[in-house]
């Protein structure tokens, strides 16, 4: 259930409304925007049936939610949803860049893909300390050295850092080095792992399952957004269909679709979506002209020698060259890159 106040709605009028609605049993979210604001009611709407809430001062309409997720339901919010990550604003009007390394492999290598990413415009640097690998003899990551290095690195640049948490008891060790928590496509659906970074504030990229559908992620964002966390950014990278031209099928009609239907900002990974790095940039643009509010890409200095993802990494040169391409889509879908 969602109520809709008045313009002019006082702040005493408000907190009544909300101390009404608890007083049932449920939980309230208050979402203020430029022209109206919403208070969604979370928990058994059956305990409002027959309540007046039309009555009360302040409200100017009522309305049910009837899909399975509430908080990110687009219904729930005056506007949409901008998460702050370093200098920019994600799902705000510039497209924002996430580019670095699938793994962190050593400070000098991560340090030099920082510096390149950063001159060629990218917002944020991504880098895996602790890496879920099909195989349990493939290199897994450095863990909490690999830690250090992405904030010595971050020191050194100024990127805000994005990296992976894989269980529970790395929780509140990765989130003390990450500007941003990544939720990977494998623990999508790591209910456990999502309520315990719900508890955060911090912001959390939550990746699309292999096999999951739009439900399903909106679902699992809702877990981590019950536990108090709004800072919820979605990620379509692809998912496992019978084709096998490329790594996984990249979803695009995922992108208007999961714009129609949440508040959340929506980026698109088109490295791990195509598996080759001369599908990067075609699906790059079409990602952009989807209405992504970003991506996330892999880069690396050598990829021919890349741990983990090479051919799918971007050399510095050809991500210098898709950063220069990409303005013009921008500008097309009526955004910008870099300000």
């Amino acid at each position: 259930m969602i109520i809709v106040t008045k313009h002019g709605v006082t702040q005493d009028e408000l907190d009544h409304i909300r101390e009404r609605v608890e007083s049932l049993g449920l939980r309230t979210h208050v979402s203020q925007g430029e022209h109206r604001t919403v208070i969604g009611c979370v928990g058994d709407e059956t305990r409002l049936e027959g309540v007046s809430l039309l009555s009360i001062p302040g409200v100017d309409t009522v309305h049910p939610v009837m899909r399975p997720y509430k908080l990110a339901s687009l219904d729930f919010a005056a506007e949409p949803t901008r998460i702050p990550l370093g200098g920019v604003q994600v799902g705000g009007e510039e497209i924002v860049v996430i580019a670095g390394p699938c793994s962190v492999e050593g400070r000098d290598m991560l340090e030099a893909t920082a510096k390149a990413a950063k001159a060629a415009g990218a917002h944020a640097l991504r880098g895996g300390a602790f890496k879920p690998r099909t195989s349990p003899y493939s290199f897994r990551g450095l863990g909490e050295e690999g830690l250090e290095i992405l904030k010595d690195v971050r020191a050194v640049t100024g990127l805000p850092i994005v990296t992976e948490v894989m269980d529970t008891r790395q929780v509140d060790l990765v989130a003390s080095y990450a500007d941003m928590l990544q939720i990977g496509a494998r623990n999508m659906q790591n209910y456990n792992l999502l309520t315990e970074v719900g508890r955060l504030r911090r912001p959390v990229l939550l990746k699309r399952g292999m096999s999951a559908t739009v439900e399903d992620l909106l679902l699992a964002a809702e877990y981590v957004m019950s536990q108090g966390n709004p800072n919820v950014i979605l990620c379509e990278r692809g998912i496992r269909t019978f084709g096998t031209a490329t790594r996984n099928t990249f979803d695009l009609a995922a992108i208007p679709v999961l714009k129609r239907e949440t508040h959340l900002p929506v980026i698109a990974d088109p490295s791990h979506a195509g598996g080759r790095r001369d599908l990067v940039a075609p699906l790059s643009y079409a990602a952009i002209a989807a209405g992504a509010d970003g991506l996330i890409v892999e880069v690396h200095p050598e990829p021919e020698t890349a741990t983990s993802d090479g051919d799918q990494s971007l050399d510095f040169e050809e991500f210098e060259a898709l950063m220069a391409s990409l303005g013009t889509f921008a500008a097309a879908a009526g955004r910008t890159l870099n300000g």
